[in-house]
């Protein structure tokens, strides 16, 4: 038996794990990979084993860069089961497709712009190519097991990432000897206002072979009220009399701040104004995080308390065609706008930024990461103007930030989860994350557990199990 890494070495993005049992082959997480170019080329390569050869590919979540290679790999021939909970395959359905229409916008606008490297450029995969791999998603259940193979049997576990995220707990078995890999997935938090949304990820207690995120393995959240920052920001941004914007992740951090939102109304923290949700994706993962009120990543009864939907305020809108978009140009009283995308790299926050950042009635909250050259990086580290669909746009809105909402557990986070392991593992990989944070939590993990083995893995090295 052999494990191969195929992704997120050394880096944080194209989780691909290619594990080999005898003349079977399978792939733990199939991500894509993001960032810089030569990244980025990585999704073009050929994979170390032929997609025809993949017997099943298993997902820990449903973000791309753990899930977003499908399409292609089903364009070179995949055609095996993909297994993920019931969750994550819902909001596969929203993820994946949007992904391909990226895809093909990008060709385009490197075609038009004649930037790309190849002639002509292409997209990884279409739209319709991600639709059709969605067809071969097989629902699981957190906490049943299933088999793939007498030789492995797979336990989904829920991480606390985000909703329907997953670790694994992996048996397997030859003739001689009985073993458990474990592959921690993205591991979500401990901070009890997270904890109002979301559970912590569950403790595991044994693993032969063990792989776990190290994304901030090197840092520390801050420990600042999220809800007492957040109060502060909208009544500051109401007494001004113009609009917040919220750049934010359609995904996960959407809903967290629609619930915080909700709570502060409730409580009379922040004036009763209106909310819209303007991320027809942010929609739709709003009603699946409702639909599957029951996903042991979620707080039991998040939504069996209070008046209707704890993800929507008393006048929240929520905003599906582009025309009731830009209907919100043409209001001047104070709102609350949440739009993806979070960086501000595309989506309708651009087009609200557009328009609102020359007004210094408007308020801009960031609360999620910005990538270094990211519009939101330039915003947020305080540009006097930025470039928006080739115009100057000159910077008069008030910024603000909030600290401390990722999804992604902190160094000490990591270390609580693995406390609970009774004895240390033969072996432990930290992967997804960039060197400092792998080489970051490798030194923890030693001087503070004192485990044997513990190491960062390079780009396609290969173990024997």
């Amino acid at each position: 038996m052999r494990l191969t890494f195929l992704g997120a070495t050394r880096t944080v993005t194209g989780s691909k794990y290619w594990l080999s049992i005898g003349q079977k082959n399978y792939l733990v997480d199939c991500g894509l990979f993001q960032g810089p170019d030569e990244l980025e080329q990585r999704n073009w390569d050929h994979l170390s084993v032929n997609p025809k050869e993949i017997n099943a590919v298993i997902l820990t979540h449903a973000h791309i860069d753990h899930s977003g290679y499908l399409p292609r790999l089903v364009k070179n021939g995949f055609e095996g089961p993909v297994y993920a909970s019931d969750a994550t395959c819902a909001l596969l359905e929203l993820l994946l497709p949007d992904s391909g229409h990226l895809q093909e916008e990008e060709a385009y606008f490197a075609n038009k712009k004649g930037y790309s490297r190849h002639k002509p450029a292409l997209p990884l995969y279409t739209h319709d190519q991600a639709v059709h791999a969605l067809k071969f998603l097989r629902p699981v259940k957190i906490n049943q097991p299933f088999s793939l193979d007498e030789q492995l049997h797979i336990t989904m576990r829920s991480a606390g990432h985000i909703l329907g995220s997953t670790l694994l707990e992996c048996d397997l078995s030859d003739a001689n000897r009985k073993f458990r890999l474990v592959f921690s997935g993205d591991l979500g938090r401990y901070d009890p206002e997270i904890l109002e949304v979301m559970r912590p990820p569950t403790s595991v207690t044994h693993a032969d072979y063990l792989l776990v995120e190290s994304t901030y393995g090197d840092r520390e959240h801050p420990h600042a009220s999220v809800e007492d920052q957040l109060s502060t920001i909208v009544t500051q941004a109401v007494e001004r009399g113009g609009a917040l914007l919220i750049p934010s992740f359609a995904i996960g951090r959407s809903q967290q701040m629609l619930y915080y939102l909700r709570e502060l109304q409730e409580q009379n923290r922040i004036p009763d104004i209106p909310v819209y949700l303007d991320s027809p994706m942010g929609v739709d993962a709003t009603q699946a995080y409702t639909r599957f009120g029951n996903d042991p990543n979620l707080k039991p009864d998040l939504f069996k308390r209070g008046n209707g939907s704890l993800l929507r305020c008393k006048h929240t809108y929520f905003t599906r065609s582009a025309e009731e978009s830009k209907q919100l140009n043409e209001m001047s009283d104070p709102m609350i706008i949440v739009a993806a995308s979070g960086m501000c790299e595309g989506g309708r926050i651009v087009h609200h930024l557009k328009y609102r950042l020359p007004d210094p009635r408007t308020t801009v909250l960031f609360v999620g990461f910005q990538g270094k050259g990211t519009r939101g990086q330039l915003l947020r580290d305080g540009a006097d103007e930025v470039h928006i669909h080739g115009e100057t746009v000159p910077v008069r809105a008030h910024i603000e930030s909030i600290e401390g909402l990722s999804a992604h557990g902190d160094y000490h986070e990591l270390l609580r989860w693995l406390s609970g392991f009774e004895q240390a593992p033969k072996q432990t990989f930290i992967v997804h994350g960039e060197p400092v944070a792998n080489d970051a939590l490798k030194a923890k993990i030693e001087q503070q557990f004192h485990w044997p083995s513990v190491r960062a893995p390079e780009y396609l090295n290969s173990v024997q199990l």
